[in-house]
């Protein structure tokens, strides 16, 4: 097995020594958040870190990317009614972003990767990388494991389109990475059916809308976990891993079209 370029692993000096400025520093960006009864709090943590750690162990090397910790708390308040969601505020999360990347500015990479495991956070994580491009002149990337159906994802067919939380692909991820954490005799399909006609205002749809995960359903779950599989968690992952690592291998060489 290759080792994982782990930058949390490097003395001090040696940041000075092995780093420079095509050196990609990748952040997963995880949640710690309720994913209805069936699923464990830590759902979008265990599947950012996942993929980032088999990119950096993959392509690592190759492109001069190295691994930091994840940030497990993030901007979840859509879940905020659920007992053991932690979340940050959005104006606490910009101000933590800008932190990191003021820090990552202090080393010679210049380039800096959010792997985003949770989408609520997808629409601030893109305006801070305006703002640490502008304030610290790092080269800002975003990506996900997987895009989220409500902004362009894909979703199974017996959830119309809407498998946005809690659903039939992250729960088959989860069966394949952390199955000792699923618990499938709790999954239930929750799809609001009402929302698959309108040509506009639904997930995926022209305009978006402010929700909470439980204007839905009560167990938060807005999606068909009973479709999930072991088998389609294995095979999403390995899709995720190697999209990612060929977006890696472009950002290693980015620069504006230049």
């Amino acid at each position: 097995m290759a080792s994982v370029n782990r930058l949390d692993e490097l003395s001090g000096p040696r940041v000075g020594e092995r780093l420079g400025r095509d050196s990609i520093i990748v952040l997963p960006l995880g949640a710690v958040e309720q994913h209805g009864p069936h699923l464990p709090l830590s759902t979008d943590l265990v599947v950012a870190e996942a993929v980032s750690t088999a990119v950096v162990e993959r392509v690592g090397d190759e492109c001069d990317a190295w691994l930091l910790p994840p940030l497990a708390f993030t901007k979840s308040n859509e879940h905020a009614w659920a007992p053991g969601t932690i979340w940050l505020s959005a104006t606490t999360l910009l101000a933590v972003l800008d932190d990191i990347g003021r820090c990552v500015a202090a080393t010679p990479a210049r380039r800096l990767l959010f792997v985003n495991g949770h989408g609520g956070n997808s629409a601030l994580v893109a305006m801070a990388n305006r703002e640490l491009r502008l304030r610290h002149g790092l080269q800002t990337f975003l990506a996900h494991p997987h895009m989220p159906a409500d902004q362009g994802g894909s979703s199974g067919s017996s959830e119309l389109g809407m498998g946005v939380h809690g659903g039939r692909d992250e729960t088959s991820v989860m069966l394949h990475l952390r199955p000792d954490l699923v618990d499938m005799s709790l999954a239930s399909r929750r799809i609001p059916e009402g929302l698959a006609d309108n040509t506009h205002v639904k997930f995926g749809g022209t305009v978006s809308f402010g929700w909470l995960s439980n204007d839905f359903f009560p167990e938060g779950v807005i999606g068909d976990p009973t479709m999930a599989s072991a088998e389609l968690g294995a095979s999403m992952f390995d899709a995720a891993v190697t999209s990612m690592c060929d977006a890696v291998r472009e950002i290693s060489h980015f620069n504006f079209g230049r």
